[in-house]
């Protein structure tokens, strides 16, 4: 009985041990099975920042998604992304789920030789895993998510991060691990070393958090603020001054690096890179503390100034931002000069929102680029009316070529020995139904601008051969050719031979002319397709010869039907002995080479006697005849008197 009794608290002690053991066990296992589930989620957090943060800051990242290759911006960002804050590997796929970019192949050459990544699934929604790795090629934990990327309610690709969560699973275990250890009878010791790796967990939270946001409001290359921020800035600002009449102005100045492109292709891109981001430096050393500077993308920086007390401050500050960048940037050990312009504008004065604010800027820039470059410029409303009125041209003229509003006139040619009518140049006309009249002088130099010149040049050309093939047989009708039309090439040839065709005018009674300012640039180009022209039949005239750009060798390398002495020859006449030689010289050279003359701008008689004697071919001018439309011209005017 005492045997048995003696026993008993032995045995207690081995099954309250044994109880106490597994109650431990338990709370172990419990505790590490909390501290797996906190660190799942923990991952599953970070991976799907880390996603959305690429999705937001990757430039051209529907266009990577569909096979094209990465944009220098695009390189720049991925690159900058790689190895960042626990940010070991990450792909992109495209709306099949095929590999279409991996961070391992942004680097060095050796990165090339990387095998794609697997096929992932496209359908779904996200996807986030924790693994273990080996701890040599992979991080001992971390994490894998795939996060759908969707637009217009389709999903047009998928993003794998894969986020280094060792340190983290580190801090999390020792923490969970000390915490089951100690809960028994060291709560206030084990609290304390929980408490103290918690708080470096919370740093590096708070490290990568800070990091995500800097990366998300800034220009990764320059560190000024990128469009997106500056504008929630610009908003912010501008709408704190409305209605205010208290405290100091604020200003926009856009800063535009001069001929960018061409440094950039000269000397290379990581040097166009160094000079943005040494711009930026430059910037940042002439503004004071309160002033906000951006990058608005590629070369084009953006300033706003604050605490504004008079405009001179503006103007104060555009001459330290030029005096600044016109001094030498070393670039890859290699001094380039380099210039930039800028166009400023006041909130209050110019206008009263950031938005409006900075159109203003951009056509001060416009101004100032215009002015030779390398300067600065303030928002002029004349200028700004001058545009506008220009734009709305543009568009206004768009609308005439496609209504067929447009006319040709014909300004008669004669043969200057007994006036005999030769034909016609075709000259268009438009009649704007707001502001009349509008001059070729302005509406085809806006055609060239805003890209309308083919569709008028090939407009002219059928119109032209259409009317011309109801008249007389002996007349002709001359066509003037434009710079962008010659740009087609063979395609040019086609149209003429259409226009012809469709119309049923001989080619001979067609007579192409060109400026000799044409074959300044492209000459064997240009040469070839005048040789395709001629092959047609028809003829072709060199216009407004002696103005600048005369060259003998353009008139032995093509055999030009005619030389059209440019109206300032003409108007010289009665002036100048020296302009009667030359007007002498030029007629006796383009017979010898077996040319014909014509003289355009004959106002007076005097003028036409002298262009007589000189053996001149051909006459036109407000002497002999007006531009007239269709039915007024002179060879039906003269067919109507004969009726009579």
């Amino acid at each position: 009985m005492n045997t048995r009794n003696s026993r008993l608290p032995t045995f207690h002690r081995l099954v309250w041990f044994a109880g106490g053991l597994l109650a431990l066990i338990g709370v172990m296992l419990a505790i590490d099975r909390l501290a797996l589930q906190h660190l799942q989620r923990d991952a599953e957090r970070s991976a799907n920042d880390w996603a959305e943060h690429l999705v937001r800051t990757v430039p051209d990242l529907d266009l990577l998604l569909e096979g094209e290759l990465p944009s220098p911006a695009a390189q720049t960002a991925l690159a900058a992304m790689r190895g960042t804050a626990g940010l070991f590997r990450f792909n992109l796929y495209d709306a099949r789920g095929r590999a279409v970019v991996q961070s391992e192949s942004l680097g060095t050459q050796a990165d090339v030789n990387t095998p794609p990544a697997p096929a992932v699934a496209v359908t779904g929604g996200r996807q986030v895993g924790l693994h273990k790795g080996n701890g040599l090629t992979l991080p001992r934990v971390y994490s894998e998510a795939f996060v759908p990327i969707r637009q217009q309610e389709r999903t047009v690709g998928v993003i794998g991060v894969y986020v280094d969560q060792s340190e983290r699973a580190e801090l999390t275990t020792a923490s969970f691990q000390q915490a089951a250890l100690l809960a028994s009878g060291a709560l206030i010791a084990s609290f304390g070393v929980g408490a103290t790796l918690w708080r470096r967990r919370m740093r590096a939270e708070r490290v990568t958090e800070e990091r995500l946001h800097y990366l998300a409001e800034h220009d990764s290359l320059t560190g000024a603020l990128n469009l997106a921020t500056f504008r929630q800035r610009a908003n912010q600002v501008c709408a704190s001054q409305a209605g205010s009449s208290e405290g100091e102005g604020v200003a926009l100045l856009i800063v535009d690096i001069d001929h960018f492109k061409d440094i950039n292709d000269r000397h290379g891109q990581a040097t166009g890179d160094q000079l943005l981001a040494q711009t930026a430096d430059r910037l940042r050393g002439v503004l004071r503390g309160a002033d906000v500077l951006a990058r608005l993308g590629g070369d084009r920086f953006a300033v706003l100034q604050l605490a504004v007390a008079q405009n001179s401050d503006v103007k104060a500050l555009t001459e330290r931002v030029l005096k600044s960048l016109s001094q030498s940037f070393l670039l890859g050990g290699v001094a380039v000069e380099v210039t930039a312009s800028v166009g400023a504008a006041i909130l209050g004065v110019d206008d009263n929102d950031a938005e409006s604010l900075t159109q203003r800027a951009e056509q001060a820039l416009t101004r100032a680029r215009a002015d030779g470059r390398g300067g600065y410029g303030f928002y002029d409303p004349v200028l700004d009316a001058t545009l506008q009125r220009r734009r709305q041209l543009a568009k206004d003229l768009a609308q005439a070529l496609a209504r067929g509003a447009l006319q040709l006139h014909y300004q008669p040619l004669f043969r200057c020995g007994d006036g005999q009518l030769l034909g016609y140049e075709a000259l268009a006309r438009w009649q704007h139904p707001v502001h009349g009249p509008i001059s070729p002088g302005e509406f085809i130099p806006l055609a060239e601008e805003c890209g309308l010149i083919r569709a008028l040049g090939c407009w002219v050309l059928a119109t032209a051969c259409r009317e011309a093939a109801s008249w007389p047989g002996t007349l002709s009708v001359a066509v003037n050719l434009s710079a962008a039309q010659f740009l087609q090439g063979a395609a040019l040839v086609e149209e003429v031979s259409h226009a012809l065709a469709d119309s049923g005018l001989p080619a001979a009674r067609l007579e192409l002319e060109i400026t000799e300012s044409l074959l300044m640039n492209s000459t064997e180009q240009v040469l070839s397709t005048l040789r395709m022209l001629k092959g047609l039949g028809l003829k072709i005239g060199m216009d407004d010869f002696g103005t600048g750009f005369s060259s003998l060798a353009y008139l032995w390398r093509f055999p030009f039907d005619k030389l059209k002495i440019d109206r300032a020859f003409t108007q010289g006449l009665e002036r100048d002995a020296k302009v009667d030689l030359i007007v002498q010289s030029i007629v006796s050279l383009a017979h010898a080479l077996g040319m014909r003359v014509n003289a355009e701008g004959v106002e007076t008689e005097a003028q036409r006697l002298a262009l007589q004697r000189h053996g001149c071919d051909e006459l036109q001018g407000f002497l002999l005849g007006r531009p007239q439309p269709v039915g007024k011209l002179a060879h039906e005017t003269q067919q109507a008197l004969a009726e009579a």
